[in-house]
């Protein structure tokens, strides 16, 4: 008993005038904090006066409140919790980082989203309230970006089908079969941006390319894969999967051989054919790893765009567009952040909703039935 005393930390006795303190300097820093942004948030909307603007004319008398809030509730733990307090420090570093990596800038982003700031413009950012929700609602391009993303999405069930094909072929007793493994990884290792030119720019080129020259000999006069709206999305989709089923597929190999060959041989042993195996076996023990699978590959899915910018710039008429790849062209060829910015913050609401949906079924469907 007295050795296990050692590892045990008692409660402070806090006095009442401690825990007033500690409070205190907690919820004065965060008001001074909020001071400081709303300031600095009116100051850019031009509703202050000349000697506050100038007061914070850029953002680092926020940055140094926030450095101070950080400060003041790493102390008011310790004096709050005592040696309590100290143990919580610990985690601190974690929250402090995801308040800094995310929800700052994401406040950050609601403010510019809300305003109308064109860089060519020479007044600057100017608070325009529910102007950029509104002209996103007419804004048929970005809608005919989002039914794309759905489209190039809903190709994943495609791709995972190939992927676990790849993935059983290779964990099965093939000749060569370690050479295949690094041969249907090299996709992988290649940038997106270079399979986009070398087989998006080049393969498919419509004069002197290889792919065009063989769709001659057979009969297409012209061939113009990326000017047809009806193929370009599929060859989009096409070129995007060659890069990253390879993925999929060494994720899936991996719970492939995780699975203990005592369970197949267990069920060949009670009469099971292969399709069985698979069906009954195997695939129910790989759920776990391919709904993994299937998750970050939507996770890369949904910010495809490098080869959308590369190959057709969203083109023909916006047939290929991702979401990605018009608010980058937002950004870049009209400069204008605030309606980009809304954008971005609106694809983003759609993602967090449509992933919680997504988990809650395969949550529901994966629960077990007795």
């Amino acid at each position: 008993m007295s050795e296990d005393r050692l590892y045990v930390v008692t409660n402070d006795q806090i006095s009442p005038a401690r825990e007033r303190l500690g409070r205190l300097l907690l919820w004065g820093s965060g008001a001074l904090l909020v001071l400081v942004a709303l300031a600095q948030i009116l100051a850019h909307r031009g509703d202050t006066a000349a000697s506050v603007g100038a007061l914070v004319e850029n953002w680092r008398p926020t940055l140094y409140a926030w450095c101070l809030f950080i400060t003041a509730y790493c102390a008011s733990l310790v004096i709050r919790f005592g040696e309590r307090g100290k143990r919580q420090l610990f985690i601190a570093p974690a929250t402090i980082f995801i308040a800094s990596m995310v929800i700052f800038p994401l406040i950050f982003a609601l403010t510019i989203a809300f305003s109308d700031w064109n860089l060519s413009s020479l007044d600057g950012q100017q608070f325009n309230g529910f102007d950029n929700i509104r002209q996103m609602w007419g804004d048929r391009f970005y809608w005919n970006a989002l039914g794309n993303m759905v489209f190039y999405t809903a190709l994943i069930a495609v791709e995972y089908v190939i992927a676990f094909g790849l993935a059983l072929l290779l964990n099965s007793q093939i000749r060569a079969r370690k050479f295949f493994r690094v041969a249907f990884l090299l996709p992988l290792m290649l940038s997106p941006v270079a399979v986009s030119w070398m087989i998006g720019k080049s393969m498919f080129e419509g004069r002197f390319g290889p792919i065009a020259r063989i769709a001659r000999e057979l009969g297409w006069q012209n061939p113009s894969f990326f000017g047809n709206a009806d193929l370009a999305p599929y060859l989009i989709a096409a070129l995007d999967a060659w890069t990253f089923i390879p993925f999929m597929m060494i994720m899936l190999l991996a719970g492939l051989q995780a699975i203990p060959r005592d369970i197949q041989e267990a069920a060949r042993v009670d009469g099971a054919n292969p399709w069985q195996n698979f069906w009954e076996v195997t695939f129910p023990l790989m759920l776990p790893v391919s709904i993994t699978a299937i998750m970050i590959r939507i996770i890369f899915k949904l910010k495809l765009a490098d080869i959308i910018i590369n190959v057709t710039s969203g083109g023909p008429g916006g047939a290929t567009d991702s979401v990605t790849s018009y608010i980058f062209r937002e950004y870049r060829d009209r400069s204008n952040v605030g309606y980009g910015t809304m954008l971005a913050v609106v694809y983003l609401v759609l993602i967090v909703i449509g992933f919680t949906i997504f988990i809650k079924l395969v949550s529901r469907w994966m629960r077990p039935r007795y």
